[in-house]
This record gives C-alpha cells, sequence and structure tokens, in this order.
C-alpha cells in the first residue's frame, strides 16, 4: 500500500467495511485473460481467517474458469461520497475498501453449502435463514479462502482544505 496513512489495520473498522458492503468483485483469470465479476457475498472471519461464500446458478463461465485457475482475487468498497474542490486535482472520491487474493473452491458438500448460503444471507440481510438440501441443489457455492488483504479508506478532506 503506497498511501500507509489510508490503511486499516483496526480489526472493528474491517467489520465495519464487510459489514456494510454488499457486492464484491471476484478476479479471475482465464489463460491470462482477465475477468471480473460483481457478486453478493457472505463472510466469516474468525481467528485472522477471512473466508468468503457466494452463490449463483449451476454452471456458468466462472465456475469453468475456478476449476482451471482456483487463484482469485477480489475487491470490494462502500461509502463512497464524491467531493469537489475549486480547481480539478481537488476532486476526488471518499470512501473504505478491501482488496485481496485468495483460493476458490466450488462446494459439493450439501452441508457446507447451506452454512455458506446461511452466512450469505446472514450478510446481506442480517436475518437468519436455513436453507434444505433441495435448495441448495439448485445454486452453486463458491468458497474463498483469503491468504491475503488490505482495507484502506480515503476520508473526506476537512472544508478548509477543499477551498485551497
Amino acid at each position: 500500500m503506497r498511501k500507509r496513512e489510508r490503511e486499516i489495520t483496526d480489526i472493528q473498522e474491517i467489520h465495519s467495511i464487510l459489514d456494510n458492503c454488499k457486492i464484491l468483485h471476484l478476479g479471475l483469470s482465464d489463460d491470462g485473460q482477465p475477468y471480473v465479476v460483481p457478486l453478493n457475498f457472505g463472510y466469516i472471519f474468525e481467528n485472522g481467517i477471512l473466508v468468503f461464500y457466494l452463490h449463483g446458478a449451476n454452471e456458468g463461465y466462472k465456475y469453468e474458469v475456478i476449476r482451471k485457475n482456483p487463484r482469485v482475487s477480489f475487491a470490494m468498497e462502500c461509502d463512497a461520497i464524491p467531493f469537489e474542490g475549486k480547481v480539478a486535482c481537488q476532486y476526488g472520491m471518499s470512501y473504505r475498501s478491501i482488496m485481496g487474493t485468495g483460493k476458490a473452491e466450488i462446494i459439493t458438500d450439501t452441508e457446507e453449502k447451506q452454512l455458506g448460503m446461511s452466512i450469505l444471507m446472514k450478510s446481506q440481510t442480517g436475518k437468519d435463514f436455513t436453507f434444505n438440501e433441495k435448495l441448495v441443489s439448485i445454486v452453486n457455492v463458491i468458497k474463498i479462502t483469503v491468504d491475503n488483504f488490505s482495507a484502506k479508506k480515503r476520508p473526506l478532506p476537512e472544508e478548509n482544505c477543499r477551498n485551497i
């Protein structure tokens, strides 16, 4: 991270970002060709290990790519607020974000798919849901075990700094 003053290391603030973001941009690579897809997600973050759960239709291009190359990257952002200045270089966007890398796997175990879908729905809605075998049989669940991530924020500039 180039601008260390923007780095977030506080675990509570990282949880806040994860709770406020609703879309994860999943980056895949198919024989050197990049592919990025926005997805809803759920997460668990325990003992310093971050795991994402994603879902989708039973078949599709992203699953083909993951089977060939399970290494993935991801990015998410929240609290985006544009700001202005007197000159072009003073315009910008405040935000909080997390990005990183990990390994994806397509979950086939019914119980783990049920768990993943419950985690996803809790993250997205704040509500508890349960899923039976029939419900999870019509979706694929992707589990991403994160091996590296960073979080950062760009706050709104102070009013007196924006009017230079």
